[in-house]
């Protein structure tokens, strides 16, 4: 199995690949290659060229949440491409899209730099976009799906780890009033190897523990690797130090984070995971 970055917020080696506020992984296995998100806008398209991917083999696709950083490129891939994947999001995925962020302050975030108190972070396609693109749409109602030997999605995470809190900037916009987005439509993917389960995660927004330990209980698996994003941006020092710990005493032998983890949480991991990597645009990891 390969897993490849087509896109993320940092570069690697190679800085004639483009880099953004988002995530796009491309997974190579022997059942077959997944797209796992589209990144902000679209570039991992580029990406992929220059890095000679031909995404016309892709066979199976996963959206991990309905945010514009993670689902941005959907529209330029399926009107350049005449693709027709698996495709895969929750069941929660299109009536939970009407995402906003609420800042009442000047912090300046990717989505919130234009003074908008609610901005809007949701996607911008809908149901009838992809169907009128003749893919079927193949929704995620079990906490674990297995859609190939060995492949699985991920979703309905119980929220049990009392650090890992609901982020109560983030919004959805309902029947004209904005709620607390509890990211019931968050997804994981998970891939079985000789090593043990490897976990993609495209923001952990549900928390990172709590979707590591829920796949753990309702697999029964070993975890050998967590690779994506982890949203400990937004964690104190002291929720990422108790983070590390307990993913060190679940002992996950392969770290590799991404896009939302934050550079605090970055050092951290470097400092205290001996098998940490940061996971950029361009990184390539072969299991």
């Amino acid at each position: 199995m390969k897993i490849t970055t087509l896109i993320e917020n940092s570069l690697s080696q190679d800085k004639s690949l483009r880099c953004e506020h988002g995530l796009s992984f491309y997974i190579e296995t022997k059942q077959g290659i997944i797209l796992f998100d589209t990144g902000k806008s679209g570039d991992f398209i580029e990406n992929a060229n220059k890095l000679h991917i031909d995404l016309n083999k892709i066979d199976y696709m996963a959206l991990s949440h309905a945010h514009y950083d993670h689902c941005g490129g959907v529209r330029k891939l399926f009107d350049n491409f005449k693709i027709k994947p698996d495709f895969y999001v929750s069941d929660k995925f299109f009536e939970n899209s009407n995402k906003y962020y609420h800042s009442t302050d000047n912090k300046k975030l990717d989505f919130s730099c234009d003074g908008k108190e609610y901005r809007y972070i949701g996607i911008d396609f809908d149901k009838e976009y992809i169907e009128g693109k003749g893919i079927d749409i193949r929704c995620i109602e079990h906490s674990t799906t297995e859609i190939a030997e060995g492949i699985y999605l991920f979703s309905k995470f119980n929220r049990e780890n009392h650090l890992e809190k609901i982020n109560e900037s983030m919004k959805i916009k309902v029947d004209g009033n904005y709620v607390t987005d509890n990211f019931d439509d968050e997804i994981a993917l998970g891939i079985d190897t000789d090593k043990g389960l490897v976990i993609l995660l495209g923001c952990a927004h549900p928390g990172i523990l709590n979707m590591v330990e829920n796949i753990m209980k309702s697999t029964g698996k070993t975890v050998y690797g967590v690779i994506g994003g982890t949203h400990l941006v937004e964690a104190d020092e002291e929720r990422i130090r108790k983070t590390i710990k307990r993913l060190n005493e679940l002992n996950i032998r392969l770290i590799g984070v991404s896009h939302c983890t934050g550079e605090s949480a970055c050092n951290l991991f470097q400092e205290k995971c001996d098998n940490f990597f940061k996971n950029s645009t361009g990184t390539s990891v072969e299991l």
